[in-house]
């Protein structure tokens, strides 16, 4: 290709991540292999430049570890105030993110990028906060070591033994405008740990045996540099892209193979994967899709070899072009590759001579500064003595060939009954028609071969003089020749373009299928839908039986998946197991385990392995390389929805622990509050009627038995509700309902606040009639028990409470309101939430008597809301069915 074209695609989304990367901040790593290589000292140290040189530095949060020369740089940076959260009883400081975006400063420095977030804070790890203030224009300064991305998590277990709890994905790097690595040597970093440079002095000599041996730190520094090299190509690849470099530029050499059906083609492979290795270059597989058709065995090589690749570690593109040449250099430039690896042409010279050159000869003509390297293969052994003609691949079959040969024949039959009617020349169109009919619906052999025998045909039998191949006139001879020529060119380029066609439908229809797939796991709204639409498109797509096996705990379950329609077993369940484990497709049609009679396919996800599909398919014979490359697609996309819904049922699970760790601290301080108060009551009341000095006096015992009877009906009430929010959440609240007065439940009730009463006056107003209500009145009794008693708690001295029942159709409603200061309007509804205290309240109370009102009101099938009164106050609402009670049965007279 004499000018280099970039792939549209690739170069809008080049230009999309620019775009992006110039409206977020700026965010530069520093990077190291270990702790103590010095990653905070050098940010600091950078960070004071920048403050000299008039650059609005902050310290979002910086850990120093207690070492003195680092705690040394902080001094004369502005270090943003941290943000309290309490976690069991433990004040933890974490980096306050809403700070640092009201200050809104020009650089943030924030260590230990891979940290995690106590519960209670926005995000849950630190990266996150990162990102958001990226996303907020701020620019960024981090830390992170290798071992803290996810990718290198379990090679760095591996190596050291040890697992990395805390990760950060590598997509992080996406974000990352400069990446600046600190280095040092293992014998250095291994002398500052000696030296009490890196933790302290009691955990040295742990660490030196441990993590930091010196193989281990020597590992680790080669993963460090290499996944800094890995950012910089990423960088440079980009940086192409959206300049239209065509390349390449030799900063890295990087290998490419091209791969066919060809025998030869397995040497091909392992020799690049041989130079790469030596070279510690990364290489990709390139299979170019022709409008030619393999047959059945070309196509069970080609899987094979592009299989072979991606176990070497080579990376598999595909493409589709008539142009072998151009579109391998179009790869090529577009990966920035340097080394182009082709196997050596095996055909006859008059070949290439007839074909415009072989292919090596076109890429050395074009590849520009790409290297071409030409392989020579094992020879094949000859089965039969003396000259052997080339044998073109056969696309058509003998039947083919003997219709078109017949209609050919029938064609000209024709012709000649009705050569009286018609000139010569007329024969000729007809006859050339007939080639391009069969052009169309036979192939290209075919058409070659009907070209061929209709120009025989046609001389012979109808240009003078007849039945003879001699030709008289010099434009027939002309006509003839032009005949011929134009036959062949035509059926070539019909059959051609027929195939092309074809081609395009099949693309058409699997790029149908993908999007099929996509939508329907798309809009999937749990992890059976997911299923059940994978199974269902593969089955349909590649008719087929299918199952898909999920993990449970770490280990694949012995049952399918309840939607799969593929019975599996044991044998079959086996290689699935296998397959799970290893991560590698296996089964029928495979080279390992094949006499299964069904082909697995590992869940692939870029952190582990999700599950594993089987397929079954009702053909004897393989899938086709294109059927198997939609299969692995699909494959693909079915183990990351079923990743994402994971990852989805992880976060909520999380967000459930989350909220029940703040309940559960909620609950711990509210408890020992309201058990502290009337505990120490209790004591205080009990040890002054022991003491002989006021034990004595009739007042004062009286006074401290009412002090020790009011503490313990506060406990009692505070040990019936934790227990009816429990048998609440529970479900295991079982009323006992009876048709009740409910002037009686009010009485009660109402008796029970006495002591309250005499500072709060109570009004209550009962309709007259009232008709039996079919309720727990035990149950009832303590929802007016829990509203009077927040009436009498939360408001002041004095207050009118005002207590009325009445029906309202099929309602009975029960009311409790106050002229107090009423509720914010914010909290109207929040007050019914656990253990949710109104901000500014007295101290006192668990927040759980209003919660529990409403979930007893509502086992009883009614409501209970809570409203502001239009001139003060708060007003409590409670509606529940009314029930006719049954007329009474009377005695027959005897």
């Amino acid at each position: 290709m004499s000018e280099y074209r970039p792939d549209p695609d690739k170069l809008l989304a080049a230009v999309q991540k620019n775009e992006n990367r110039q409206q977020r901040g700026k965010l530069k790593i520093f990077f190291g292999m270990a702790a103590g290589v010095g990653k905070t000292y050098t940010m600091l140290d950078y960070a004071r430049q920048r403050k000299a040189e008039g650059v609005d530095v902050v310290v979002g949060y910086v850990e120093t570890h207690k070492r003195a020369e680092t705690e040394a740089l902080l001094h004369g940076l502005e270090v943003i105030s941290r943000q309290k959260l309490d976690y069991r009883g433990t004040t933890i400081d974490e980096m306050n993110t809403d700070a640092i975006l009201a200050r809104k400063p020009a650089l943030v420095l924030v260590d230990e990028l891979a940290h995690t977030n106590a519960p209670g804070a926005r995000h849950l790890k630190r990266y996150q906060d990162v990102i958001e203030l990226l996303e907020a224009g701020l620019n960024v300064w981090t830390t992170v070591n290798v071992q803290h991305f996810e990718s290198r998590a379990d090679t760095v277990r591996q190596i050291t033994g040890i697992t990395v709890q805390e990760t950060v994905p590598d997509s992080i790097l996406e974000y990352a405008d400069e990446i600046e690595l600190i280095d040092l040597s293992p014998d250095d970093l291994r002398k500052r740990l000696a030296e009490g440079k890196v933790y302290t002095a009691d955990r040295v000599e742990t660490a030196a045996s441990n993590f930091f041996r010196t193989g281990n730190l020597t590992a680790l520094r080669e993963m460090a540099l290499r996944l800094t090299a890995e950012h910089v190509d990423h960088q440079l690849h980009d940086y192409m892209q959206v300049k239209s470099i065509p390349g390449p530029w030799k900063s890295g050499e990087h290998l490419m193979v091209a791969v066919g059906p060809s025998p030869f083609s397995e040497q091909l492979i392992r020799w690049t994967r041989r130079i790469a290795y030596n070279l510690e270059a990364p290489w990709i597989a390139v299979y170019i899709e022709t409008p030619s058709v393999l047959s059945p065995e070309a196509k069970a090589r080609l899987a094979d070899n592009l299989a072979l690749a991606r176990d070497l570690g080579g990376e598999v593109l595909v493409s589709a072009s008539s142009d072998l040449s151009g579109a391998l250099l179009q790869i090529a430039r577009q990966r920035n590759v340097t080394q182009v690896v082709v196997g050596k042409p095996m055909s006859a010279r008059w070949q290439r001579l007839y074909r415009g050159g072989s292919l090596v000869d076109k890429l050395v003509a074009s590849s520009g500064d790409i290297d071409i390297f030409v392989v020579t293969g094992d020879k094949v052994e000859e089965t039969t003595s003396g000259l052997r003609l080339p044998q073109p691949i056969r696309n058509s079959s003998w039947k083919q060939y003997l219709i078109a040969s017949v209609v050919i024949a029938i064609l000209t039959g024709i012709d000649l009954m009705a050569l009286p009617w018609l000139g010569y020349q007329a024969v000729g169109l007809t006859e050339l028609f007939a080639v391009l009919l069969i052009a169309v619906y036979l192939g290209r052999g075919p058409a070659l071969v009907a070209a061929a025998l209709s120009a025989v045909s046609w001389n012979f039998l109808f240009i003078a003089p007849r039945f003879t191949f001699h030709i008289s006139q010099v434009h027939d001879v002309i006509l003839f020749i032009m005949y011929f020529v134009i036959a062949i060119l035509t059926g070539n380029l019909t059959a051609r373009i027929r195939t092309q066609e074809r081609q395009a439908s099949y693309n058409a229809d699997r790029t149908l299928a993908l999007y099929t797939l996509a939508h329907e796991v798309a809009t999937a709204v749990n992890m059976e839908d997911v299923l059940r639409m994978g199974v269902s498109q593969i089955a349909g797509v590649f008719d087929a039986q299918v199952a898909i096996l999920l993990p449970q705990n770490g280990k694949l379950e012995r049952m399918s998946h309840p939607s799969s329609t593929l019975t599996l077993d044991e044998k079959d369940y086996s290689v699935a197991i296998w397959v799970f484990e290893n991560g590698k497709s296996a089964g029928r049609f495979t080279n390992t385990l094949p006499l299964a009679t069904a082909q697995f396919l590992p869940l692939l996800t870029p952190n582990r392995t999700v599950g594993v599909i089987g397929i079954r398919t009702h053909q004897s014979e393989r899938l086709s390389f294109e059927q198997e490359a939609l299969l692995e697609t699909f494959s693909n996309q079915i183990a990351l929805v079923i990743e994402r819904e994971l990852l989805d049922e992880a976060a909520e699970q999380a967000a459930m622990l989350q909220e029940s760790e703040r309940l559960y601290t909620t609950l711990l301080n509210s408890i020992s509050h309201e058990l502290r108060t009337p505990i120490a009551t209790i004591t205080g009341a009990s040890s002054g009627l022991l003491d002989p000095h006021t034990g004595s006096s009739e007042t004062v015992r009286t006074q401290l038995s009412h002090d020790i009877h009011d503490a313990a009906d506060r406990l009692n009430r505070l040990v019936e509700n934790l227990l009816d929010m429990s048998r609440l959440d529970s479900g295991r609240l079982k009323l006992k309902r009876d048709w009740c007065d409910v002037s009686d439940v009010i009485g009660v009730a109402v008796k029970r606040g006495d002591k309250c009463f005499e500072e709060r006056p109570i009004s209550i107003h009962i309709a007259p009639d009232l008709p039996l209500v079919r309720m727990d009145f035990v149950m009832m009794e303590q929802v007016l028990v829990n509203l009077l008693d927040n009436a009498c708690n939360y408001t002041p001295v004095g207050t009118q409470i005002e207590l009325s029942a009445a029906v309202e159709g099929q309602w009975l409603t029960i009311a409790i309101a106050d002229n107090g200061q009423g509720l914010p309007p914010q909290d109207v509804e929040r007050v019914f939430e656990k253990f949710y205290r109104v901000p500014g309240t007295a101290t006192g109370g668990t927040g759980l008597g209003l919660s529990i009102c409403r979930g007893l009101v509502e086992a009883h099938g009614g409501t209970l809301t809570a409203s502001n009164q239009p001139s003060g106050g708060a007003r409590f609402l409670i509606r529940i069915p009314a029930d006719t009670p049954p007329p009474p049965v009377r005695e027959a007279a005897l």
